[in-house]
């Protein structure tokens, strides 16, 4: 990671997300560059809060921007913060900041037309269709930093492990914290009075299967961070279902997400969720921690 890149909208949920992005930027030495990119000029018809606080003769945009930065700066003293506004729609100026090294960091919903939705418009476009992590943060996300020590891996679900892997031992080991690696597994006769997880002694074949799929999937990592404990589990039931359970429990979530010709463009289609695959589109909108996604390839 070489820079942390939070997109802010004067919301709430961006400001959460500021804070959390403050904090991992501190964690991994490295600074945080603000963006704002405004849908429309003016604001002022939108967001009369705006214009009742904000200085005299300082632009709306600009009002969002210094308060975001001053917060950056007050929230990570030694953390470099750097802000700018950016030109265009929202996802296509923060896909332009998604370059090698860098991470973004987006609220879950902002002040968009789709606010009513679980997840906003552009924190699951841009989650679906960036070249680099992308982390999602629920609004409630920045009070339970840190709480429960643990970062969950997810294997697997929807796409390739090995970048998401290594993501998620990076920010395991800058947390002092265990990573919770997982990977989901159903058998066809779940359901069945008379099935059981062993037959005759021997574990189901699908558990198995998806032991050694977790093995493989963590092991580079593993190996490149040894100083990281690594917790493996292979639970029964549906990968969102897992996923979410064990997000209950954790700081992060890490996700991978493949990253195709055919994916992409669905996306372009607007088909975020389908590029995503339902487990990751899943968690992205029901996790009650933040979420990482990360591509692969």
């Amino acid at each position: 990671m070489r820079k942390l890149v939070a997109g802010v909208d004067g919301s709430e949920a961006s400001l959460a997300a500021l804070d959390w992005a403050v904090a991992e930027a501190a964690r991994h030495g490295v600074g945080v560059r603000i963006v704002y990119a405004p849908l429309w000029e003016p604001y002022e018809r939108t967001w009369p809060e705006f214009t009742t606080s904000r200085p005299r003769g300082r632009s709306v945009a600009e009002h969002i921007l210094a308060t975001a930065g001053e917060r950056a700066r007050a929230h990570g003293r030694n953390v470099p913060v750097a802000a700018e506004l950016l030109s265009g729609d929202p996802v296509p100026a923060l896909l332009r900041e998604a370059d090698a090294g860098t991470v973004l960091v987006v609220g879950d919903r902002g002040r968009g037309g789709h606010d009513a939705l679980p997840l906003g418009s552009v924190a699951l476009t841009v989650a679906a269709r960036a070249a680099c992590p992308v982390v999602v943060v629920r609004g409630e996300a920045a009070a339970r930093r840190g709480e429960f020590g643990r970062v969950v891996l997810g294997t697997g679900h929807d796409g390739a492990e090995p970048a998401a892997a290594d993501f998620a031992f990076r920010a395991a080991r800058a947390r002092g914290c265990t990573v919770t690696a997982l990977h989901s597994w159903r058998s066809p006769e779940r359901g069945v009075a008379t099935h059981a997880h062993t037959l005759g002694g021997a574990p189901d074949p699908r558990m198995r299967e998806a032991q050694w799929a977790l093995d493989r999937a963590v092991r580079t990592a593993a190996e490149r961070h040894p100083d990281v404990p690594v917790e493996r589990q292979v639970p029964e039931g549906q990968a969102r279902d897992t996923l979410l359970t064990a997000a209950a429990g954790a700081d992060l979530v890490v996700l991978g997400a493949r990253r195709t010709p055919a994916a992409d463009a669905r996306a372009a289609a607007g088909a975020t969720g389908i590029q995503l695959g339902p487990a990751s589109h899943g968690v992205l909108h029901l996790a009650p921690c933040p979420v990482a996604v990360v591509r692969e390839g």
